[in-house]
């Protein structure tokens, strides 16, 4: 028997569930698409969700205790974009390239809201944020600002939750209504 050189997550499938659940739930809330502008389109959708994955497995990453919780998080992501890209009649032979796709996508927006959260300021955070979540144009000008604060709180609010509590499936994002430009 050949062990894995990087072994998977050893929470449950029902605990990644869970958080991946938390994540798309947070993603779909309606005030995104109407107090913040949100587009309510399947793209618009997406990344609202890649926006708050980001920021999650970003947490479990930088610990080394949480990295197989993230990759088992971000393996869960993977399998229900291959699902959806199924049931929206994606052929067997496109699904790999759309796949590459949006794990690119992924990737470059990571790096960026990565990059946003340690320069300290709001601005990166906001242009990455209206060039990706708002396609580059939005009729209310204060929206991405808006979103940046939220992901900002919500950042700051997940680098103090306990390792324990992400590991036994929980984990809490704040109240979007309640976020303010600061």
């Amino acid at each position: 028997m050949i062990w894995p050189l990087f072994p998977r997550s050893q929470r449950g499938p029902d605990t990644i569930s869970i958080l991946y659940g938390m994540i798309v739930a947070q993603a779909r809330l309606p005030c995104f698409y109407r107090d913040y502008g949100v587009a309510d389109t399947v793209n618009g959708r997406f990344e609202l969700v890649l926006l708050h994955l980001s920021l999650v497995l970003g947490r479990l990453f930088a610990e080394p205790g949480l990295r197989p919780l993230g990759q088992g998080l971000f393996d869960r992501f993977c399998r229900d974009m291959d699902d959806n890209l199924r049931e929206m009649g994606i052929g067997d032979l496109s699904v790999p390239k759309k796949m590459r796709h949006i794990g690119d996508a992924f990737n470059g927006r990571s790096q960026a809201y990565q990059a946003a959260f340690k320069s300290g300021e709001e601005q990166p955070l906001a242009a990455a944020i209206a060039r990706n979540v708002y396609d580059g144009s939005t009729a209310d000008e204060a929206a991405p600002r808006r979103l940046a604060a939220y992901i900002r709180r919500a950042h700051d609010e997940l680098a103090v939750q306990p390792a324990g509590s992400l590991e036994g499936g929980t984990l809490t994002f704040p109240n979007p209504s309640t976020v303010a430009i600061r």
